[in-house]
């Protein structure tokens, strides 16, 4: 089967309902569309109930039950639904359609829930049970062990699948409207986005980050210079990474890009006893896109720190090699790596890859929040936290360019970290 046809098999068979979630009327509005989805649930046995789970960053959270009498609660659970409203604004950042698409192909693979529906405002789809890990549990040898399993099972499996002609034509990959725009700055095209990767599959990791940029406000000269440097700052990044040999399709694998301790589910274990090795699953696959192997791995240690950026916490090198080792072993049971090097030699070329990407997820998620801080009505500080994660990627300007021991400065926290043994 081709891409394209496993991209119109997945929508074809997602249901669209003609509803919307809204946050001043949740319960009413969620029940609206549970039983638009379930009509039986209204008249069997036993109460339907909702519980809301912590808002998210760019979305809101409720899983519905029906607790039908006599049920255990993994029969409660099995049949469980997730309703998942988008964040005001976030079209800004993400991708819907695309999002979509993702999820019914993860499921198809059995890497994700089943996707049951979709309404105006979000999705909906099955709980996975088990237990949502927090920052400390990422550290944890039989957590990271199982985490670097699942992402290998992620690249090695996935198709990694290019934005086809039936998206441009339904508008679904149409560029972002910029936030507050100079008229200097038109909105830019689809093709202005992907040409700062014009060899490779679109969209993919650095075109999301082009379409971000994009989208920055630009309405006074301190915003525009702003944009200007984070411009030529992401052109520099691809020049500098982009031919690099990696693994995958033309060196990308299908990356979930958003790999926090939130997005990580430890599965119930059938043993008292805890296992050597956890079973993990993911979740929330907004940002999931065609990326470098190097960057989803780089991103993800960049997230044992939390929204923190507690960098005391960050694997140091032997621990990441660690992971690097049982994520191949897990990948070569499912593809080949290439013919003229062996699993050893390959462990230290994506040790060394993943060393070169470490400051990317600084500007990733630095843009992101910068955007972020003119949309969300989450009680975050998002200003903050973008300089904070562009700061990280500052600092790996310096200590790759040689410019901070130059000028004999201390070595930042995160970067020392990183050099640990």
């Amino acid at each position: 089967m081709s891409k394209l046809s496993l991209k119109m098999n997945a929508d074809s068979e997602i249901r669209k309902l003609p509803l919307s979630h809204s946050n001043a009327d949740s319960q009413a509005s969620a029940l609206r569309l549970v039983l638009t989805l379930f009509p039986e649930w209204e008249t069997g046995h036993g109460k339907i109930e909702f519980v809301r789970f912590k808002e998210g960053i760019t979305n809101t959270l409720l899983k519905g039950v029906k607790k039908r009498p006599g049920y255990t609660e993994k029969e409660i659970d099995d049949e469980a639904v997730l309703i998942r409203a988008y964040g005001k604004g976030t079209g800004v950042l993400i991708d819907r359609e695309r999002e979509t698409q993702s999820h019914s192909l993860l499921c198809k693979h059995g890497l994700a829930p089943e996707l049951l529906a979709r309404f105006q405002n979000g999705l909906m789809y099955r709980f996975i049970r088990g237990r949502v890990c927090d920052s400390d549990d990422l550290t944890q040898e039989r957590v990271w062990r199982g985490a670097a399993r699942r992402i290998a099972e992620w690249h090695a499996v996935m198709p990694v699948i290019p934005a086809s002609a039936s998206d441009a034509a339904d508008g679904s990959d149409d560029p972002p409207t910029p936030l507050a725009q100079h008229p200097a700055h038109p909105k830019p095209s689809v093709e202005a986005i992907n040409s700062i990767t014009p060899s490779k599959v679109a969209p993919n990791v650095w075109t999301v980050i082009q379409k971000w940029i994009f989208a920055l406000p630009t309405t006074n000269d301190v915003e525009r210079q702003r944009r200007d440097n984070l411009q030529k700052e992401l052109e520099r990044t691809v020049a500098d990474l982009i031919d690099v040999p990696s693994l995958g399709h033309d060196g990308l694998v299908f990356a979930h890009c958003d790999l926090l301790s939130g997005n990580v589910i430890v599965h119930p274990s059938d043993t008292e006893a805890p296992p050597s090795i956890e079973t993990v699953s993911f979740i929330d696959y907004e940002y999931a896109t065609p990326a470098p192997a190097a960057f989803d791995l780089a991103n993800h240690f960049s997230e044992w720190g939390g929204f923190e950026c507690n960098y005391n916490a960050l694997p140091p090198r032997s621990v990441r090699r660690a992971f690097i080792e049982e994520y191949l072993s897990r990948y070569t049971s499912y593809t080949s790596l290439p013919s003229d090097i062996d699993q050893q030699s390959y462990v230290s070329r994506l040790f060394d890859e993943v060393d070169a990407y470490r400051g990317v997820p600084g500007l990733y998620w630095g843009v992101w929040a910068l955007i972020q801080a003119t949309i969300s009505q989450i009680d975050f500080d998002y200003a903050s936290y973008a300089e904070v994660r562009l700061q990280e990627y500052w600092d790996w300007r310096a200590e790759e360019e040689g410019t901070r021991v130059k000028q004999r400065r201390e070595r930042p926290p995160r970067e020392r970290r990183w050099a640990e043994e």
